[in-house]
């Protein structure tokens, strides 16, 4: 081999070695902007929760869950109040369920594992809805969620939904539980 051509095989060695390394570090997920989140007014009070939807797209038919992890719930909730975007005109209260749910991963779905039985209260006119479980919602290690069978805005942007409960304690009393912040692109 001559002086030339292994210089040459040096440097290609050189280039698909740096090239690797440095395509590991670019993420190729499908959505992606789901990893950053910006909060307008960020404060200590702000707590994010988890979510997940089945599509991102504007107008689109989604279902969107709304979860309540182990770690978000210090005691029972005898009801939760969430305050949904005035955008979200098509919620209709026959389209909302309260289940104990599996929190998808890599290689699952998210989905309800059972239904929990509960009073659903929808005032479009305060943007509030109201779920009032017929047993408190205990403080174990399951997670509940919220399914919203929905469509998605006419515009793009982020969407606050906010949630409140009332703990099931000797007094019970109302509080922040936290917030998701759900992305709809363009």
């Amino acid at each position: 081999m001559s002086y030339y051509s292994k210089l040459f095989f040096k440097r290609t060695k050189k280039a698909l070695l740096i090239s690797t390394i440095l395509a590991s570090f670019i993420p190729f997920l499908v959505n992606s902007a789901k990893a950053l989140e910006f909060q307008w007014n960020a404060n200590d009070g702000y707590k994010r929760l988890r979510w997940y939807q089945r599509t991102a797209e504007k107008n689109y038919r989604n279902k969107i869950f709304l979860f309540f992890t182990p770690k978000d719930r210090k005691t029972g909730l005898l009801s939760l109040n969430i305050k949904f975007p005035n955008k979200y005109k098509s919620i209709k209260q026959k389209n909302i369920t309260f289940c104990k749910a599996k929190m998808g991963a890599y290689t699952s779905r998210s989905k309800c594992i059972e239904e929990i039985s509960s009073d659903i209260v929808l005032n479009k006119e305060t943007q509030r809805l109201e779920i009032y479980p017929i047993s408190p919602v205990p403080s174990d290690e399951d997670t509940y969620a919220v399914v919203l069978k929905i469509n998605n805005p006419q515009k793009s942007g982020l969407y606050q939904f906010h949630s409140f409960g009332t703990s099931s304690g000797p007094i019970p009393v109302s509080s922040y539980i936290g917030s998701w912040t759900i992305t709809i692109d363009p």
